[in-house]
């Protein structure tokens, strides 16, 4: 049996447009799939760990010692986020765009599980290596924006959304990816691009 992950950054619930299309991929994942497990993560949610202590402890194992007192606590809860990440082999994103690039909270999951030893290494000679590559895993990514969108000029923002995140996930080894967009702009047909995304999620999800 397999397991799908949903990991959200939308906090917008039913308003959510990147969350709609999640719903849509992850029902019709469950009908093509019904021997696999769904999991959703919302990571506003509060399970997500603060990473100032954490920071100090990353460099305690770079430095090739073992954290201890708070720098152990937060290395394990860092840990337990990493394991909860790893544990599904079919991963699905909801990242609306903020500012031209991802929300805060998505940058502090990734902040708190790319770890030495657990995402990458890392050689003198040879630089980073990737720690997810060569393990089958699969990752989709729902992209939405309101304002920009991929037809546009620069007056209307810039796209550090997918670069920025699709660099880290290239980065763990995660190289197996499939792209979901809505972009309607401003002046967009909204139901249009809704009606293309969903097919585009649906398709995905088929033979994910």
């Amino acid at each position: 049996m397999g397991k799908l992950l949903h990991i959200s950054a939308s906090p917008r619930g039913e308003a959510s447009e990147s969350l709609r299309i999640a719903r849509v991929f992850t029902e019709t994942y469950q009908e093509a799939h019904p021997g696999d497990e769904v999991e959703h993560w919302d990571l506003w949610d509060g399970s997500l760990p603060g990473f100032a202590v954490g920071a100090r402890a990353k460099m305690t194992v770079f430095a090739g010692d073992e954290p201890r007192g708070a720098e152990a606590e937060a290395w394990a809860a860092a840990r337990a986020t990493f394991e909860r990440f790893d544990s599904a082999d079919r991963l699905l994103f909801s990242v609306p765009m903020w500012n031209a690039s991802v929300p805060y909270v998505l940058k502090q999951f990734i902040d708190v599980v790319s770890q030495p030893g657990w995402i990458f290494t890392v050689d003198p000679v040879t630089g980073y290596g990737h720690q997810l590559a060569g393990r089958g895993k699969r990752v989709a990514v729902i992209y939405t924006s309101a304002v920009w969108g991929p037809p546009l000029g620069p007056e209307f923002g810039s796209d550090f959304q997918s670069t920025f995140f699709e660099d880290w996930l290239r980065w763990t080894g995660l190289t197996d990816l499939q792209q979901i967009r809505f972009h309607p702009t401003l002046a967009g047909d909204w139901d249009e691009a809704r009606r293309a995304a969903d097919a585009r999620a649906r398709d995905v999800a088929k033979v994910f």
